[in-house]
């Protein structure tokens, strides 16, 4: 049996359950008498397999009530079990809704605007491409590869909801097969686009990445994701959505850099997820590429942090000067506050 707000489902068993009492039977009578498996009609009492037309004309014989009968009991039973689960799936999807950003997803065009909750919830299996949002629940968040600055219940389903968004804008863009050496070698090339502004070096980066296997996806920020970035395999090709959280440009490049260290440690699909040392590796990954340990400490020990030394170190290692800014502040060199003027905002078009 069952139940729901509105229907109430009770299987055919459960009337034949009736019939053996009222008449004295046992199972293993009835069993006998119908031709069937004590097994079977266990099952069938239980309403664990459906009561078929054959099934019906051997209650007939047996019972002495009609097929007819039992088909039409049968054909009931399946309409308001069907009508019973879809009503208890929608009020669980309503409430599993709710933990999803809806409005903003809305703002960014990426649902249709409703403040229906069933509409919103099939709007929401529409996107995510399920028939229940429960099924939601079941996807491997963890084999996600990101970067953001705190984990809680409603960062995660912001994420999920992000993380779709890239996989669907990802399917638009072509891809060779997957080369990691050919993305070790670009490095490098990436690194110097840090001086370049993003009418240059968007297009370029996304092709050169393309070129590897790689779909980078630019995406807005959702709020209270915490999100900077997120790695993720699709099919034969890796996603890599980015979020310019803050605008920040220093920010916006350590982020991929931090992304594509996850993609060459080999962090992302991982069973478990990343774990703190892989966040940690990936880190280093992106510090190191940006500005190597040894030119940063040779820097750093002269213990000259003026406006003019920064920017002729940055421009002596060919990398954008509110990188260097960015890492003097994270590592306490500078306050907060100092030079922020020499940090980029960037714009990107998403």
């Amino acid at each position: 049996m069952v139940k729901s707000r509105s229907f109430i489902a009770t299987p055919p068993g459960a009337t034949i359950k009736e019939q053996l009492l009222d008449r004295g039977l046992s199972q293993k009578e009835f069993s006998l008498r119908m031709g069937m498996s004590e097994k079977h009609i266990s099952r069938l009492i239980n309403g664990e397999v459906q009561l078929t037309p054959d099934v019906a004309v051997r209650l007939e014989m047996v019972l002495g009530i009609p097929a007819k009968f039992w088909n039409k009991l049968e054909a009931t039973y399946r309409e308001k079990l069907v009508k019973a689960t879809a009503e208890n799936e929608m009020d669980s999807d309503i409430e599993l809704a709710k933990k999803f950003p809806y409005r903003e997803m809305s703002k960014n065009g990426w649902v249709p605007d409703t403040r229906k909750n069933t509409e919103k919830v099939i709007y929401l299996r529409k996107y995510f491409e399920v028939v229940s949002l429960g099924i939601i629940e079941d996807m491997q968040l963890s084999k996600i590869a990101c970067r953001r600055l705190s984990e809680t219940e409603k960062g995660d389903y912001a994420l999920l909801a992000w993380a779709q968004k890239a996989k669907l804008d990802a399917r638009s863009i072509p891809t060779s097969p997957i080369d990691l050496k050919a993305l070790t070698k670009y490095i490098p090339e990436i690194r110097k686009m840090t001086t370049l502004n993003p009418s240059a070096f968007c297009k370029l980066l996304t092709d050169i990445l393309s070129n590897c296997g790689i779909a980078l996806v630019f995406l807005p920020h959702i709020g209270g994701s915490f999100l900077h970035g997120a790695t993720f395999y699709d099919g034969n090709k890796i996603v890599v959505g980015l979020t310019v959280r803050g605008k920040d440009a220093d920010k916006f490049w350590f982020s991929l850099f931090h992304e594509l260290g996850h993609i060459l440690l080999g962090h992302i699909n991982q069973p478990n997820g990343t774990t703190q040392e892989d966040e940690i590796a990936a880190d280093n990954f992106a510090k190191e590429t940006l500005i190597s340990t040894e030119a940063f400490d040779a820097f750093t020990f002269q213990n000259n942090f003026s406006r003019e030394s920064i920017q002729a170190f940055a421009d002596s290692n060919d990398i954008l000067c509110g990188i260097v800014v960015g890492r003097l502040q994270k590592e306490g060199y500078i306050q907060y506050n100092w030079y922020n003027d020499l940090k980029k905002k960037y714009t990107l078009t998403v």
